[in-house]
């Protein structure tokens, strides 16, 4: 890993040339700013934290409220959707809110320290068991928690766009940050199973089902994601944002007319809807899949789900090479064609009569190549969308734009937690025994391959309508600096 990193300096060393003293940005031009690695390490923490949070719910809250906790697959999925449908509701208030006001620790920065308190707190709560199994407890503490990670994950995203313009700054922050965001999902991934084997004494057959080392890992991982996110703050500073005249002006309204005036931030959002459920009903199944197909130990379920993280650390760092050897959109074909064929190598391998546990870790590896790096760069395209409104009409509302982003992303996140609950109630999984029937079996087939390589095919085909090149957001962006000064 040390040495990927040293290839990572070597190949961005040109974009270091104007960095003077140490941890300084230096720029002739305020909006194109280089950015330190201290800058970009803290600003990619913020994902890290979040990830520490966010990845658990999306690979184990399920597991957990069905195996643990004890509610009916079906009670979760509701759960689940009226959270997101209220998330619906809450993202552009949110996103009209942080553009309209300027807080005094920063305008984007500030929700860092002030949201991320109560979001640790509710994280927590949300794998304790003391009320279970009572839905109203669950629908409480889970409802807050992504209430408040979408108080989080809103001015984090358009943090983003505001430490600058220059897009060959941004595709290298955006590979730091995914890069220490993959982190989180391997710490979540491949640690988590571990962490809750080494809290309890309870034999068990597959991932261990002992409420309180739950809890006690969670305890830890939220309270590490808390730390991460104050370092965040502290490292981060706003250099591009909307002129405060411009900001008392803003109106959540603005988010659709946003939306319907912004074409290229239209095809991102349909492009996260699919990434998103995408990476929602695969990351809800991999538990169950290793657990009941292949009648796996938690190493081994650590090891797999360890393995949707560990490309990250490969090819994350690379992105600004292979952008320039490839382009932006040939560079989305690649990567979604080998999740593609990566899905479907571990469908292959799953159907085996012995499947090999070392050919299904390299089908996992194989289709979280293409995953990470695609779903990981398509976070660049939303500084692209923002210049792009900006330039169209004048305000810059990176918050309203990221509201949007995080309404599609979690309408992503709806179909998902949907989706997989639903087709294990279908199937009759049984989450009291290991053994599972044949259909139930194939069911979880379809949630980690099928329907995954499918939703793939359909972002390919969105992706293909994206039209802001990388000369051309130049252009923009350099126009709306001229026009600002």
């Amino acid at each position: 890993m040390v040495e990927v990193l040293r290839s990572f300096c070597y190949l961005c060393k040109e974009k270091e040339k104007k960095i003077i003293m140490g941890n300084t940005e230096s720029t002739a031009n305020s909006g194109f700013c280089r950015l330190s690695w201290l800058t970009r390490i803290g600003f990619g923490a913020g994902d890290l934290a979040q990830n520490l949070i966010f990845q658990t719910t999306c690979m184990y809250l399920l597991f957990f409220y069905t195996d643990i906790y004890g509610l009916d697959a079906v009670d979760v999925s509701v759960m689940f959707t009226v959270g997101n449908i209220a998330n619906v509701i809450w993202d552009p208030v949110v996103g009209a809110l942080i553009d309209k006001h300027n807080p005094r620790l920063g305008k984007y920065r500030s929700y860092l320290v002030y949201v991320g308190i109560p979001l640790t707190g509710f994280a927590i709560l949300c794998f304790w068991n003391g009320f279970a199994p009572s839905l109203l407890y669950a629908y409480v503490t889970y409802i807050a928690m992504t209430l408040l990670y979408t108080f989080i994950n809103v001015p984090y995203g358009a943090l983003n766009s505001s430490l600058s313009r220059d897009t060959d700054e941004i595709t290298i922050l955006t590979s730091v940050r995914m890069f220490m965001a993959n982190c989180g999902g391997l710490a979540v991934g491949s640690g988590l199973p571990l962490l809750i084997a080494h809290f309890t004494n309870e034999p068990a057959e597959g991932l261990p089902k002992d409420p309180a080392a739950w809890f006690t890992t969670m305890t830890i991982y939220a309270l590490v994601g808390l730390a991460l996110l104050f370092f965040c703050f502290s490292q981060c500073k706003e250099r591009v944002v909307m002129d405060e005249s411009e900001a008392a002006n803003v109106k959540v309204s603005d988010l659709w007319m946003e939306f319907f005036h912004n074409r290229p931030l239209r095809v991102i959002a349909f492009f996260f809807i699919t990434a998103f459920a995408m990476m929602s009903i695969g990351n809800a199944a991999g538990a169950y899949f290793i657990n009941s197909n292949m009648h796996g130990s938690p190493d081994q379920l650590s090891i797999f789900m360890g393995l949707g993280s560990a490309p990250s650390f490969i090819f994350m760092p690379l992105v600004p090479i292979i952008k320039k050897l490839v382009g932006k959109k040939n560079m989305f074909y690649i990567f979604l064609s080998i999740a593609i064929i990566g899905m479907v190598f571990l469908y292959v391998v799953a159907k085996m009569d012995e499947p090999s546990m070392q050919l299904v870790y390299v089908a996992q590896f194989v289709k979280s190549t293409g995953v990470i790096v695609a779903t990981g760069y398509m976070w660049a395209l939303v500084p692209e969308v923002i210049s792009y409104g900006e330039w169209k009409s004048g305000k810059r509302i990176a918050g309203i734009v990221n509201a949007l982003t995080g309404i599609f992303f979690k309408a992503g996140m709806t179909l998902g937690s949907v989706v997989a609950p639903a087709i294990l109630a279908y199937v009759t999984y049984n989450p009291s025994s290991i053994q599972q029937t044949p259909e139930a079996e194939e069911g979880i087939l379809w949630l980690v391959c099928i329907i995954p390589a499918a939703l793939l095919l359909i972002a390919m085909f969105i992706i293909s309508k994206y039209e802001l090149t990388d000369e051309k957001i130049d252009l923009i962006n350099k126009e709306i600096e001229a026009r600002n000064n």
